[in-house]
């Protein structure tokens, strides 16, 4: 009995500090935030600076205020919520199907976002009518399609995690094939307009984009920690065991690849793709948390803001007033760490 004691007091002493930890790393990435708003090429503002600017509390000249709260502010809000949407997502797909190299962008909803946003730039084929929200609007509706061809795909008796994987490759081949078929006849006004769109920056959405931005990715994340007990089940035993404790593997498995995917679309509509994170993150989560998904989703919702807002951050100050693209800058992080997870992975085996 005393070692069943001490086996359940060394859990609760393990769980409470994983809450601590993501409550500390939450308080630093909210920190982080208010220091990255002070960050530019214009002018560096201290934490108490730019808070007093924003709340009103200090006075500031009105180019100031202008470049804090209707540039800064919505890159940094976007940083926030994108890179916690898209970790978050990142988590759940990889505990969903079981392999720990997925990412938001496996099951193809870049690709299709990338698809309407070519549609759009080259051949001027718009879902919306109103020219300022043509981009937007296609790679949206796009990337949703792709969401509906999950939903299909789901209904079906016969599928496997592995064909999802399978699927979203594809997907992304045909769209690939598409917007190079596209880009070979497109000018080169055009060209620079998709390759820069297809680069990913946080500079596109406005204050009020922003904010409906956030207000979305924080109604579906309630739905990503529900999620967690389930996919602890199917982390544990597979789907076997799973359903032997009332968890329907298919169900579960459709429910999370939908709301990562709608997630993820809900982001790259708006910044362009955005490569790496939702890999990097889930991965520096695991390291420091452990596998049990009731702790490592929030975590991976924390690190990924953070790891998007050092890595935005870096870009607009690095070789200011040059300002890198975020998905640049994260290809540049990811990259070797990716490599790195890879060895550490054959290590293992």
């Amino acid at each position: 009995m005393s070692d069943v004691e001490d086996v359940a007091k060394a859990y609760l002493h393990g769980q409470r500090q994983r809450i601590l930890f993501l409550l500390m790393a939450s308080v630093m990435t909210a920190c982080g935030a208010i220091l990255a708003m002070g960050f530019g090429s214009s002018e560096n503002l201290s934490m108490r600076s730019t808070l007093g600017i924003l709340f009103g509390f200090q006075s500031a000249e009105g180019l100031q205020r202008e470049i804090l709260v209707n540039l800064r502010l919505p890159r940094v809000l976007i940083a926030l919520v994108g890179g916690a949407a898209l970790a978050m997502a990142g988590t759940m797909m990889q505990g969903a199907l079981g392999n720990p190299l997925v990412s938001p962008l496996t099951l193809g909803v870049a690709s299709g976002a990338g698809l309407g946003a070519a549609l759009a730039i080259v051949l001027d084929v718009t879902i919306f009518g109103l020219a300022e929200f043509a981009i937007l609007g296609n790679a949206f509706i796009f990337a949703m399609l792709v969401v509906a061809i999950i939903v299909k795909l789901g209904d079906m008796s016969t599928v496997t995690s592995e064909s999802y994987i399978l699927v979203g490759i594809a997907i992304t081949f045909i769209a690939g094939a598409i917007i190079q078929t596209m880009t070979y006849f497109a000018t080169d006004a055009e060209i620079s307009q998709l390759t820069h769109w297809s680069f990913g920056s946080l500079s596109r959405p406005n204050l009020a984009q922003a904010v409906l931005i956030g207000m979305t990715i924080l109604a579906f994340m309630p739905f990503g920690i529900v999620a967690a007990w389930d996919l602890n089940t199917l982390a544990v035993g597979g789907d076997d065991f799973a359903a032997s404790t009332g968890v329907d593997p298919r169900k579960t498995r459709r429910f999370i690849l939908i709301l990562s995917a709608t997630m993820t679309a809900v982001v790259i509509a708006f910044t362009g793709i955005i490569g790496f994170l939702g890999l990097v993150a889930p991965h520096i989560s695991r390291i420091l948390v452990g596998n049990d998904y009731r702790v490592l989703i929030p975590t991976s919702a924390v690190m990924g803001a953070a790891v998007l807002l050092v890595a935005d951050t870096i870009g607009r100050t690095l070789f200011a007033p040059v300002v890198l693209p975020v998905g640049i800058m994260l290809s540049i992080l990811g990259g070797p760490f990716f490599l790195y997870l890879l060895m550490l992975r054959r290590k293992s085996l």
